[in-house]
């Protein structure tokens, strides 16, 4: 059950991220998934660089969430140029 709330969890971080971000998304389910567990990756180590985190902790929802939009702004740069 804890699975699948953490992916529940990266699917909501992805689609807040797109709703926060302006924008004219055409993302899929995959693609909103895939920005929220980069978002959710990018809080974490980037926490533990910094010193916020421990070893063994992770990012929280709403850092996930700001992890996603800053993934969502770079992958709209490169969608952009393309």
């Amino acid at each position: 059950m804890v699975t699948h709330c953490r992916y529940c969890s990266w699917f909501f971080a992805g689609l807040i991220a797109r709703a926060l971000h302006p924008g004219d998304d055409k993302a899929g389910f995959i693609v909103t998934t895939l920005i929220g567990i980069a978002g959710s990756l990018l809080a974490t180590y980037g926490g533990r660089l910094l010193g916020l985190y421990g070893e063994n902790s992770a990012a929280g929802f709403i850092a996930s969430v700001i992890g996603a939009v800053i993934i969502l702004f770079i992958y709209n740069l490169i969608a952009r140029k393309s």
